[in-house]
Order: C-alpha cells, then sequence, then structure tokens
C-alpha cells in the first residue's frame, strides 16, 4: 500500500487535495497534512489535484 508524503514547503495550503481525497485522510491547517495515512486507499487523487506538485507517495510493504 503506498501512502501520500506532503512537501510543507511546495505546499502552497490551497486545499484541493483535501477536497479530492475520497477517504478524508488529509486535512488543511497552514499547509496540507495527512490525518490518517492508515486510510488512504491509494488512488492517487491527491497526488493528481495538487497544482504545486507538493504530493508524492511513498510505498509501504
Amino acid at each position: 500500500m503506498a501512502h501520500p508524503i506532503i512537501d510543507a514547503d511546495e505546499c502552497i495550503a490551497c486545499g484541493v487535495c483535501v477536497d479530492s481525497c475520497p477517504s478524508g485522510v488529509l486535512e488543511l491547517e497552514d499547509v496540507a497534512t495527512v490525518a490518517d495515512g492508515d486510510a488512504c486507499v491509494a488512488c492517487g487523487a491527491c497526488l493528481d489535484a495538487c497544482p504545486a506538485g507538493a504530493i508524492t507517495e511513498i510505498a509501504e510493504d
């Protein structure tokens, strides 16, 4: 399974990733953060939606 990693230095805090996540894994404070990585379904919606390219996915074994 994979989970998103958000680069806080690149995040523009627009909230598009939060709105695009079907699992509600992300939340927005000063920057987007992963609130519940275990609930992530690794769909890539947040990665595709981020206009700043601040999100990558890390695969876990």
